[in-house]
């Protein structure tokens, strides 16, 4: 009997897990700034001009933006430097001999709806800085830089492992003697 509650006790929990992260609604704050890069096209050469662009002008930014604590101090920083930032994007685009255009801006960007790790991130205009690359016709990064979500990216495996671990222990513990 305490092997049968054991086990339905484990179903329930992991049932409630599940449900809790099925499609969740975006947490992202109203007042937020978010970067986003958008590839030529889904090749698998222009996707990585897109990573390629991210890493550098994410890390620029986040250098940039290390020590602030409002979102108005952000603000001020990308219009401060959005110059900047498109001439290191210019400078690496023109050192991987990319010969397309590319266009950054900074204010009330479109993003489309995404589902992302069970959460929908409703489509809308959004205060961003927006880098589109070519046509703008292919797949796009995008994080939050304030409050600071691009750095709290987690391998999605991690919490899997947890609870996959924590249910073997139960397993072992009560069915394998």
């Amino acid at each position: 009997m305490k092997k049968i509650i054991i086990l339905v006790l484990s179903v329930f929990l992991l049932f409630s897990i599940y449900s809790k992260t099925k499609e969740k609604e975006s947490i992202i704050p109203d007042s937020a700034v978010r970067f986003r890069v958008i590839a030529n096209s889904n090749t698998a050469y222009d996707q990585n001009i897109k990573i390629q662009i991210r890493n550098l002008i994410q890390n620029k930014i986040l250098e940039l933006t290390k020590d602030t604590k409002s979102i108005d101090e952000v603000r001020k920083i990308l219009v401060e430097h959005q110059g900047e930032l498109y001439d290191l994007t210019k400078e690496k685009l023109d050192s991987l001999n990319y010969d397309k255009s590319f266009k950054l801006t900074y204010g009330d960007n479109y993003f489309p709806e995404k589902k992302y790790k069970g959460l929908t991130y409703k489509e809308g205009n959004y205060e961003s800085l927006v880098i589109t690359i070519g046509d703008g016709n292919g797949e796009n990064f995008w994080c939050v830089l304030f409050p600071p979500l691009c750095t709290l990216e987690v391998d999605e495996n991690v919490s899997d492992t947890e609870y996959t671990f924590f249910i073997k222990e139960i397993i072992d513990k009560y069915f394998r003697k």
